[in-house]
């Protein structure tokens, strides 16, 4: 009899600890819910997984070098896209974007025209046109502004003309400003803001030499980098020959002339002894880029300048090709455009003489470098 109540109880107990282990969820490390993987499941109450919170680009201060490196979060790896995304992207990279004015034999701006009337030539090779707008598109401006000491008595009214070129142009419009001398200095970065832009223009230091060829580059880097904007415009005002820079005029032209660059309009304000060379250099580098150089007599002149050059580059054409040779394909390409229309004898088109595709950004050099 004991033996066999022994045995009822031994056999009671194991039932009952069975019986509590099933009945108390994680004490054996099971998941109780169905399908379960193994894992202790958290409490029903507890906070979310905390994220890693997205850090805000650096933007550039005042008075650093136009051409400032992406942050170390800009430059971190971006989530790929989706396939609608992808495919875009790969149609803006693969086309190549022109910004053409068009005049009759008179010099007037002809406003009217449709796509059948533009052919498009790269290296001589006629182009299939991907896309066709003539319509006010926004654009990333640069002003960049004579800081030398020769410019001193000149600024007041240089100031007001980059203003009013700021106020007749697209109110989307994203504009920097760029003062140089010898060296070149961010005054401010891209901004929409007449106040801004007006209090950098007063940045005017007034001395040393002219660095034209370097403040171009470093301003083209800068817009590379920062600019959301499609179509890239340099306004530049200078008094003289480039007397500081280390870049040549033709590694600056070399350099505007990447895939993408800045059309240049340029204002000389140049004396007999030294209009030479600076027109020259000055009508290269808008000539190359598809802008214009202006060599006024008059300082008067240079207000209605920047009204004109506003309303230029309001009223291009914008062509889209996708090119024959693949961009992979390394060295320069001229582009030429032609335009035919009735009523009109003789059309020309001022376009961006040629360009590098796929040009990457080369260092920038820190400000004050020699």
């Amino acid at each position: 009899m004991h033996l066999r109540n022994d045995r009822v109880l031994a056999i009671l107990a194991v039932f009952l600890l069975l019986t509590l282990a099933i009945a108390a969820p994680g004490t054996a490390g099971l998941d109780p819910s169905p399908g379960g993987s193994g894992q202790s499941a958290a409490p029903a109450n507890s906070p979310p997984l905390a994220t890693t919170p997205v850090q805000p680009a650096t933007s550039v201060s005042a008075g650093q070098h136009p051409a400032q490196p992406l942050s170390a979060a800009q430059d971190q790896e971006q989530a790929p896209p989706s396939d609608d995304s992808v495919f875009v992207f790969k149609k803006e990279v693969e086309e190549v974007a022109v910004h053409a004015t068009v005049v009759d034999d008179q010099g007037h701006m002809v406003l009217d025209l449709p796509k059948s009337a533009f052919a498009v030539f790269e290296n001589g090779q006629p182009q299939t046109m991907t896309s066709f707008r003539h319509e006010d598109i926004p654009v990333a401006m640069g002003i960049v502004i004579d800081n030398s000491g020769s410019m001193r008595e000149k600024r007041d009214k240089v100031n007001k003309a980059a203003l009013n070129l700021v106020r007749s142009s697209n109110p989307q419009d994203q504009v920097f400003v760029v003062n140089f001398n010898d060296e070149y200095y961010l005054d401010q970065p891209f901004t929409s803001s007449i106040k801004k832009l007006s209090e950098a223009l007063e940045k005017v230091e007034a001395r040393g030499g002219t660095a034209l060829y370097d403040a171009l580059v470093a301003s083209a880097d800068y817009m590379k980098a920062q600019a959301r904007l499609q179509k890239k415009v340099v306004f530049v005002v200078t008094d003289g020959e480039d007397t500081a820079s280390q870049e040549s005029l033709e590694e600056a032209v070399r350099r505007l002339q990447e895939e993408n660059g800045p059309t240049v309009y340029a204002i000389g304000l140049l004396g007999e002894e030294k209009s030479r060379r600076a027109k020259r250099a000055l009508e290269t580098l808008a000539k190359s880029t598809g802008g214009l150089a202006f060599l006024p007599r008059s300082l008067d002149e240079v207000d209605e300048i920047s009204r004109d050059v506003a309303h230029d580059i309001r009223n291009q054409y914008t062509i889209g090709y996708k090119p024959t040779t693949p961009k992979t394909v390394g060295g320069y390409r001229t582009i030429r455009v032609e335009a035919r229309a009735k009523g009109h004898k003789k059309l020309t088109v001022r376009t961006r003489s040629g360009y590098y595709p796929g040009q990457e950004q080369s260092q920038p050099r820190s400000p004050g470098s020699n």
